[in-house]
């Protein structure tokens, strides 16, 4: 059986919860514009921006190499959650389960925390953890914060 696990992290946000929900749940598409170091094009494959259960195409750049993932969301409006399921993609040769869960959780009236939950398991032993994934995962959490910010 290949290795498996979860990986969890917290990032201190500045503005609301609601303000960085909404933009994870229903403005993919500014993710380029505002993170383009990291997220070069999101396009809808099925379903709408905003729709649970859409399928999304990230094309992205990990450790200075272009990568692309294709992933179904999952969104609970009540804890303020969206989860990305991985369906293809460069992570997925690696990888049998990817899921990557962002909760926006208030602190406060000046900020909030987006609790990161990543679960994975290897397709085989072969392959390293995916530790590079939660780094990127995370570095994109907290670049976006200035950005919805400002926003």
């Amino acid at each position: 059986m290949a290795t498996s696990g979860t990986y969890m992290t917290e990032v201190p946000l500045k503005g609301s919860a609601e303000k960085h929900y909404k933009r994870w749940r229903n403005e993919n598409h500014v993710f380029p514009d505002a993170v383009g170091h990291h997220i070069q094009s999101v396009t809808v494959h099925d379903g709408e921006w905003d729709s649970h259960g859409a399928i999304k195409i990230w094309n992205y750049t990990l450790d200075g190499k272009p990568e692309e993932f294709k992933e179904r969301r999952e969104i609970d409006d009540e804890k303020k959650t969206v989860k990305f399921v991985g369906l293809e993609g460069h992570v997925m040769e690696q990888l049998k389960v990817y899921e990557s869960v962002f909760q926006f959780i208030p602190k406060s009236e000046e900020g909030c925390v987006c609790k990161i939950t990543f679960l994975w398991e290897k397709r085989n032993d072969e392959f390293p953890e995916p530790g590079n994934y939660m780094k990127f995962i995370k570095s994109l959490v907290a670049d976006m914060d200035d950005h919805v910010h400002k926003a």
